[in-house]
């Protein structure tokens, strides 16, 4: 099957006809090709959201909430043929898209169509100097937002949702690992009514598509998820020309486990919160913290429910953990483990890779758990973003805060106590984004997202996204 490029309302080929191999990562296969678009596809794309924007931007707030719930209420209705397509796209278990990927899609459409009809703007009256401020939110114009392959339609409508809810038309990419349910979502947006230009999604490789956005003169902001080299990457080329910036980058967060913590549900959380999605979630808790009083209870506990998951086909209703992405990014999660075996790491178990019957060329790896004497160590200290977490013992709250804040990351970190002091105290300290206490991955779409350090720039959700997808103007009456 032949991805085309959705501008202007339209499917179209690429300008210059080059294309990409698009793999099915359970059987290792090539299913289709995606375009490899060049700057003349991003300009085309481009001139059709300059030329929706002036219509789209004067909408009523009214008229723009019907048309992104109506997109939600599509994807709800297609919800087994938008799972499918992402698990067959992703390697994820078909389940897994079923239950999260897609309804938190539907989710984004609706959510920002409800939001946009209560972004209140201020006003300030000057008391003394006879005068009235007030501040207007105002669309941008075009913005590009870049993807990425994980949870593919889950992040793409997190930024077009915000971006046209608040007037914007853009230019999107998906990852060119993750193409599928990018494309599909083109068709749900005519059926829904959204005008033609106001959202165009733009296939093919990040150093070349991607750059063509990032490069574009006239593209005022960029909203971009992927790694933190790429993320800097784009920030050279941007802050010069004073773009608007959002960059959600890497994590390598910590899970902080105290000995007071209700163990049955921290264990099951943990299991989930090293694992989901094959590990391959910026969220996942990969370091273990483990207090040195519970840490072989632990031990044991955690292995054999790990060594419990089953490793298999994405469309098994049994699997827990499907395929990872692509091969080349098992072979670079492999290579971390042999990294922690030369840095005196212990494989706890897993470690190896898995042939799944009739699926042979598939992109499977047992769950794995790795020992590590110290927290210098490179698997550690460097993002692997696969089924790989490592374990330790710590004895005081200082020695672990110290180790949980020592990486460069700061986007989450997860915190195991009924001790409510010491929730508070390392809930200020921790140098994270988003903090989950005796929980992990609970949202409320309301609050701010992102992370510190090398985890990114600026914050995405709620009001921070329509912030950032408008700009504010200050109006000075005198009376």
């Amino acid at each position: 099957m032949n991805i085309k490029n959705y501008i202007n309302g339209k499917f179209k080929n690429p300008v210059q006809d080059y294309w990409i191999e698009n793999f099915n990562p359970s059987n290792g296969e090539v299913y289709g090709q995606i375009p490899n678009s060049t700057s003349e596809d991003i300009e085309d794309a481009y001139n059709a959201a300059k030329s929706a924007f002036p219509s789209w931007s004067k909408k009523t707030l009214e008229e723009r909430s019907r048309i992104l719930i109506k997109i939600s209420e599509l994807l709800e209705a297609n919800l087994q043929r938008f799972a499918e397509a992402e698990s067959k796209d992703n390697g994820k278990p078909i389940s897994l898209a079923k239950a999260v990927d897609i309804p938190r899609a539907a989710s984004n459409f609706r959510f920002f169509g409800n939001a946009i009809t209560q972004f209140a703007s201020e006003s300030h009256e000057s008391v003394g100097q006879n005068a009235i401020n007030y501040t207007l939110r105002q669309p941008i114009g075009v913005v590009g937002c870049i993807s990425p392959w994980n949870l593919p339609l889950y992040l793409f409508t997190w930024k077009i949702a915000p971006a046209i809810a608040a007037g914007n038309c853009v230019v999107a990419k998906p990852s060119e690992v993750t193409p599928m349910t990018a494309y599909l979502l083109g068709e749900i947006c005519n059926e829904a009514g959204l005008p033609k230009g106001v959202l165009n999604i733009v296939h093919g490789l990040g150093t070349t598509t991607g750059q063509a956005i990032v490069e574009h003169t006239d593209i005022k902001a960029i909203s971009f998820t992927g790694g933190t080299a790429t993320g800097a990457h784009i920030a050279k080329i941007a802050a010069p020309m004073f773009k608007k910036l959002s960059l959600e980058l890497g994590g390598k967060n910590p899970n902080i486990i105290f000995a007071d913590c209700d163990y049955d549900d921290m264990l099951e959380t943990t299991v989930r919160s090293s694992f989901a999605n094959q590990g391959q979630i910026c969220l996942c808790g990969s370091r273990i913290f483990i207090e040195s009083s519970i840490y072989e209870r632990f031990k044991s506990d955690f292995i054999t429910r790990i060594k419990a998951l089953k490793v298999g086909h994405p469309s098994d209703a049994n699997t827990n953990i499907g395929a990872l992405v692509s091969k080349p990014h098992l072979e670079k999660v492999k290579s971390y483990i042999e990294i922690a075996k030369d840095e005196n790491g212990t494989v706890l178990c897993g470690g190896k890779e898995v042939i799944v019957k009739g699926f042979e060329n598939g992109y499977y790896l047992e769950p794995t758990v790795i020992e590590v004497p110290n927290d210098e160590c490179r698997v550690n200290q460097e993002e692997i973003f696969g089924p790989v977490v490592t374990i330790m013992p710590f004895d005081t709250e200082e020695d672990v805060l110290a180790m949980a804040n020592k990486v460069k990351y700061g986007l989450s970190a997860t915190l195991w106590t009924n001790d409510l002091k010491r929730t508070l105290r390392m809930s200020n300290q921790l140098q994270a984004g988003i903090v989950w206490v005796n929980t992990w991955m609970m949202r409320d779409l309301r609050t701010p997202f992102g992370g510190v350090k090398a985890s990114g720039v600026g914050r995405e959700g709620g009001f921070e996204a329509l912030r950032f997808f408008t700009e504010p103007k200050n109006v000075c009456i005198k009376y």
